[in-house]
């Protein structure tokens, strides 16, 4: 596999030169500065492409190319922001990046209720529960019919949370969960969340998977011709939140959006970890079902429990059969005569770097542990299939 990590421009805490004394070869990173649906210069690829590079780097993986809301509603200025994307594709093509991912979640990215849960070692973790979840839907933010898109024994935990959670912990739990909002730096309130969940009431599963596979039908034509190959990410959570649907959360999901569109760039990002949060996904089904399909891996592991509560685990532990995944991985990459880019996703904090404004998951030594775990295991494991 090719090592990379996640860099998130100028602005990461850590510095390239940091992230090369990790041992990787590849970098995944966007130019997060140009808003979404703007188009991707040459000009501006080439810049960082050249930064990265002159740190004896590749820019291995785009992550992401972000989708404009319109374009997921098909509504306002969608085509525009098709045109767009299809520019910056044929651009990235024309600056030999090879996979572009990005993924397809309405509103929210992706969704945490705790980023600061202590795991059994004193290390920070991230964490969904989804009583608080609940709380935060029908108590904080208010929205309106929310008790329907919660089961009854939920709603009557997140009631028993009211009368004990405080102001502080109130105010944590909103941050948490709205650093899934991109520019979520910005100061959101639940008026304005309301108001964008709003633009999505006409927008059921049905809707949004003819969106995504309209979408992919203009795009990925022009990514094959460019010599790109797009990588859709699951939906993290793999299930509905706020009343919103979710199109990519299971093997069903992804055969359908892979069939509709049946070309090879047209692909996916095989993501364990969010993958692995639903308890019905089979990971190494989907990995032998998609083989020829996978075009960037990220790799974690949860650990999911009984009342709904998932949490990231160590990179080799937890629910995800790792030794065999990446097994399975090896044997793919000699059948295709490629490398895969990968990613140790996400790692959990440790305690002496709490204070540094890393962004949730993307610790260094969560990662440098996770990185070095999964290198032995690749190691190991090229011995038993030569």
């Amino acid at each position: 596999m090719t090592q990379t990590m996640r860099w998130y421009g100028p602005n990461d805490v850590l510095s390239l030169k940091e992230l090369k004394q990790a041992g990787i070869s590849g970098i995944v990173t966007a130019l997060h500065e140009i808003p979404v649906g703007e188009i991707w210069s040459k000009n501006a690829i080439l810049e960082r492409k050249s930064a990265i590079e002159a740190h004896g780097l590749q820019w291995s993986v785009i992550e992401s190319l972000p989708v404009h809301e319109d374009i997921k509603k098909a509504s306002g200025n969608y085509k525009v922001y098709i045109e767009n994307y299809k520019e910056s594709l044929k651009n990235i093509g024309k600056c030999g990046i090879p996979v572009v991912a990005y993924n397809f979640m309405p509103i929210l990215d992706w969704v945490r209720t705790e980023h600061y849960a202590e795991n059994e070692e004193g290390a920070f973790v991230l964490e969904y529960d989804p009583v608080k979840f609940a709380f935060f839907d029908l108590f904080l933010l208010k929205r309106p019919s929310a008790e329907k898109d919660h089961a009854e024994d939920v709603i009557s935990a997140a009631k028993q949370l009211q009368k004990q959670i405080s102001e502080e912990e109130k105010a944590e739990l909103f941050r948490s969960i709205l650093l899934g909002l991109p520019g979520s730096t910005e100061n959101f309130t639940p008026e304005v969340i309301l108001e964008q969940l709003e633009s999505y009431r006409h927008i059921n599963e049905e809707k949004l998977r003819e969106n995504l596979v309209s979408f992919l039908s203009e795009v990925a034509p022009v990514a094959e011709e460019a010599g790109v190959q797009l990588a859709i990410h699951p939906d993290d959570p793999p299930f509905p939140v706020l009343g919103l649907p979710r199109v990519v959360s299971t093997r069903d999901d992804i055969e359908h959006i892979l069939e509709k569109v049946d070309i090879k760039a047209n692909g996916l990002c095989y993501c364990t970890g969010s993958l692995g949060s639903h308890p019905k996904n089979d990971l190494l089904e989907i990995l032998e079902s998609f083989k020829d399909r996978i075009h960037f891996l990220h790799l974690r592991s949860v650990r999911k429990e009984a009342n709904g509560v998932f949490r990231e685990s160590n990179h080799l532990d937890g629910d995800a059969p790792m030794s065999r995944i990446v097994k399975n991985i090896l044997l793919l990459m000699q059948q295709r005569g490629q490398s895969l880019p990968m990613r140790p996703d996400h790692g959990y904090l440790h305690s002496m770097e709490r204070d540094k404004k890393y962004y949730a998951g993307y610790s260094y030594i969560g990662r440098l542990k996770g990185l070095a775990e999964l290198r032995g295991l690749e190691k190991g494991l090229e011995e038993t299939i030569k």
